[in-house]
């Protein structure tokens, strides 16, 4: 498996830069990919993530995008907009989490 070097730690990510333990996640690294993926990330960013890293250590599962927009976190227009392309998969990554069922 390929490793990534963040803050002179390095961790195991698997073919598609996921985590392959979501305890590995810290902020660096989410800047650090966020920074490869061309996102600049905002406070909306980090709230986003922030949801979905407390509802993995709830529930052992990434919540749906339907959750982020119920909980009033950011509207669907807003997500994608936020996360481009694969908002899914690229908030996963982000959040530290491994690649979703059903992304490419």
């Amino acid at each position: 498996m390929p490793n990534l070097t963040i803050s002179g730690q390095s961790i195991q990510i698997d073919n598609d830069n996921y985590l392959l333990n979501p305890n590995d996640w810290s902020e660096a690294y989410a800047k650090e990919v966020a920074s490869k993926e061309g996102i600049s990330l905002t406070d909306k960013h980090w709230e986003i993530i922030g949801f979905v890293r407390d509802e993995f250590q709830k529930n052992g599962k990434m919540p749906s995008l339907r959750a982020i927009t119920k909980n009033k976190l950011a509207s669907t227009k807003e997500i994608y907009s936020l996360f481009t392309a694969n908002s899914e998969g690229r908030i996963a990554k982000l959040s530290g989490l491994s690649k979703p069922k059903g992304c490419v």
